[in-house]
């Protein structure tokens, strides 16, 4: 019997929608999926899809493994956590040297990094692959982002990059991440830039409707015509179907759907692992809460009663405020890129990771949920400084920021002024306003450390890495210096 090329556990929508992806580049697909109590799945996918292409469908996992050609390659589309492992140790006795698993959920990149230590440690390899697209884009192209065993590389990088979408310029959204947990990194990172993206979108959103009086079909053209310009995106081109989409009573969808934003983790995870590098993450961290915040429905309804305040009046020029919308959310997303990426080079450096910005951009122009116009200077400018730490010393980028800078401001000044809150342009612009200030209060922060903790200090007329502890209150303890860490 013909073995096939490529094994695929878990049929949920992204395993299904992957095999059948496979399946249409070529591949010869064995598909397993744990019993279930309710539904027999692997047979209902062989009902539904095998004659779609060359499919083999397991009940049993020895069988299953079987069937794969050598060096076998199994994809494993399963719940991020212990169902990970635990498909782990269920395969590891059927393997051979050589063999190839790939993790292809939301998986934490630290789970990914003992994963592949510990898979290796076994003779076998470990890759695991952030996919971003969803649905369609497990079935018809996604951005895919693989890290692991740099030996099983050359293995599956013509399968993955098959399957992978393509940017415009006909590149294959799957490039090398690097080792051990890089691929997942990189995931969770683009996940946090999506979390930003989305809630200064809904910011501009909230703007137009609560402050300009605009209706749903006003808000969707602008939406559309922001589509054909700088903030050309996939998110920006879903907001304008959403804002369209009613229902069959013809009222619009979107004023039914209840304020309470939901989240799987990743975006956390990304402010988690920003503080534990040292760096700062305020807008995504801002985007995170703002879905926390959002979740407290009860105690905003009680509190938005206690404190009663003016429903906006719109007084202001419309053409002039929608100028300013666009290019603070410009703006702001510009922010939110330079602090995705300042993590991922911090991340880098700290891990060893080798990581290619310019890749990482490129590989993001298609398929995934944050594909983006702006991601094309952003590669560019990577590919001039590889080792750049922040966008923002960019020449490119400093021009953009200078010429909406302006507008930027007068909309937040607008919105103060009308009691609205718009927290993510807010964070981004006191992110570039800290950002961009040679001199900051923390002197005084570090002085009060010193004084109730005798934290240290270093100071302005020393060498960077002395130290200093001064006798604030005159009861002893002179000033002294030290070489240590504070």
């Amino acid at each position: 019997m013909e073995k096939s090329d490529i094994g695929v556990i878990g049929l949920a929508v992204m395993g299904e929608g992957l095999a059948l992806n496979l399946a249409g580049k070529g591949y010869r697909v064995s598909v397993y999926n744990r019993p279930h109590r309710e539904k027999d799945v692997v047979k209902h996918f062989m009902q539904v899809h095998g004659e779609e292409g060359r499919f083999k469908g397991f009940d049993h996992l020895a069988a299953f493994v079987q069937s794969l050609t050598s060096p076998r390659k199994i994809l494993m589309m399963v719940k991020a956590g212990s169902p990970v492992d635990e498909v782990i140790e269920q395969l590891l006795p059927l393997l051979q040297p050589g063999d190839i698993l790939m993790d292809g959920g939301n998986s934490n990149f630290e789970d990914t990094e003992r994963r592949v230590n510990y898979v290796e440690s076994q003779g076998f390899y470990f890759i695991g692959a952030g996919i971003s697209g969803g649905q369609e884009g497990a079935l018809h192209g996604a951005s895919i982002m693989p890290g692991g065993s740099e030996k099983a590389w050359p293995e599956v990088k013509e399968i993955l990059q098959s399957i992978a979408a393509k940017a415009e310029d006909g590149s294959p959204c799957c490039e090398w991440m690097g080792k051990g947990g890089a691929g997942h990194f990189v995931k969770m990172v683009h996940n946090g830039i999506e979390y930003a993206d989305m809630q200064l979108i809904s910011e501009a959103y909230f703007v137009m409707k609560h402050m300009m009086g605009t209706g749903n079909a006003g808000i969707a053209s602008w939406f559309e015509t922001w589509n054909t310009g700088k903030l050309k995106s996939y998110l920006i081109e879903i907001t304008a179907d959403i804002l369209r989409h009613k229902e069959k009573d013809g009222h619009f969808l979107l004023d039914r759907i209840l304020d309470v934003a939901g989240q799987k983790g990743t975006g956390r995870w990304s402010v988690i692992n920003a503080m534990e590098l040292g760096v700062p993450l305020n807008l995504i961290a801002t985007a995170v809460f703002q879905r926390d915040l959002s979740a407290e429905k009860e105690l905003r309804m009680r509190t938005a009663a206690k404190y009663e305040r003016d429903t906006p009046v719109f007084t202001h020029k419309p053409g002039v405020m929608i100028q300013e919308i666009h290019d603070a959310l410009y703006a702001s997303k510009i922010i939110s890129y330079a602090q995705g990426f300042a993590l991922m080079q911090q991340a880098s450096l700290y891990f060893n990771w080798q990581l290619n910005q310019a890749a990482i951009a490129r590989i993001w122009r298609a398929g995934c949920i944050i594909r983006a116009a702006l991601l094309n200077p952003i590669a560019e400018t990577f590919d001039h400084t590889p080792l750049l730490p922040n966008l923002l010393l960019a020449s490119w980028f400093k021009a953009q920021i200078i010429e909406t800078l302006p507008t930027w401001k007068s909309l937040l000044i607008k919105t103060t002024r009308e009691n609205t809150a718009v927290p993510a342009f807010s964070a981004a612009l006191n992110y570039f306003y800290s950002l961009t200030t040679a001199y900051l209060p923390a002197n005084l922060i570090q002085a009060q450390r010193d004084y109730f903790g005798a934290h240290t200090f270093e100071r302005t007329d020393a060498p960077r890495g002395e130290f200093f502890h001064e006798d604030w209150t005159g009861e002893g303890n002179d000033t002294h210096a030290g070489i240590y860490n504070a």
